[in-house]
């Protein structure tokens, strides 16, 4: 097989955070496969392909990059951030499982910046302790799993990053997630919202449980939310190393 596969981060958002290794590839590519805003992300060129798919087709996805990889075309699946949380590399792994005809092809995993790790910077250092990052979306798991996790993630004293965590088809779930986080945190707890976060449209806002509230937050908003030790220095947030 002469193909090869890349799975690669773009980054949280601005050009400037994509890496030197992930640049590289994106200019060998013949194809950049994803989701229709992450592929708008790529500028055209002679001989580049681009195909474009909505949001809830990973598998598909991941099942035509194989395939025109196995053709010998050098694929590009792209994600934003890391393509390793919550993106498409779990979905190629997936796809592969059932192709074992497929396994022997050049499959490479290219590490991005993270939303979640580039809110953070923007903030401070709301993780700069243990840590967890949990989707708040349940598409793909059932809500009660998730307000279970985070009930545990509280109980542990864990930041938390959260990513999807307020849609227009699901609006209430949030709502139910800072009830639950008030419940177990506390109402001094600190909450960051991190929207478009390195883009020209980001807003980065810190307050309390006490003060925060669902709309502050829609799919384009990182979450953060301190441990009991995280507190405030200048403009900025931070959570001590120590335990």
């Amino acid at each position: 097989m002469t193909g090869w596969l890349v799975v690669a981060g773009l980054g949280p958002g601005d050009d400037a955070l994509v890496t030197p290794e992930v640049t590289a590839a994106l200019a060998q590519a013949t194809d950049i496969v994803g989701y229709i805003p992450y592929v708008a992300r790529v500028a055209p060129r002679p001989g580049l392909s681009l195909h474009a798919s909505d949001n809830r087709e990973e598998m598909d996805r991941a099942r035509h990059a194989l395939a025109m990889a196995a053709e010998g075309r050098r694929v590009m699946v792209v994600s934003s951030g890391d393509p390793g949380v919550f993106a498409m590399a779990s979905a190629v792994f997936e796809a592969l499982e059932d192709a074992p005809d497929w396994q022997a092809l050049d499959i490479r995993i290219l590490p991005g910046i993270t939303a979640m790790l580039a809110a953070a910077a923007r903030a401070g250092a709301p993780l700069g302790h243990d840590f967890c990052a949990i989707n708040l979306s349940d598409n793909l798991k059932p809500w009660p799993l998730v307000e279970h996790r985070l009930r545990l993630a509280a109980e542990a004293g864990f930041a938390m990053a959260f990513y999807n965590p307020r849609s227009a088809s699901r609006p209430h779930q949030f709502a139910r997630a800072l009830e639950v986080l008030l419940e177990c945190c506390g109402p001094d707890r600190l909450i960051t919202f991190a929207r478009a976060v390195t883009t020209p449209e980001e807003r980065i806002t810190t307050v309390t449980l006490a003060e925060a509230t669902p709309d502050m937050a829609d799919m384009r908003t990182v979450v953060i939310l301190g441990n009991p030790a995280t507190r405030r220095v200048g403009r900025f947030v931070y959570t001590p190393r120590r335990a």
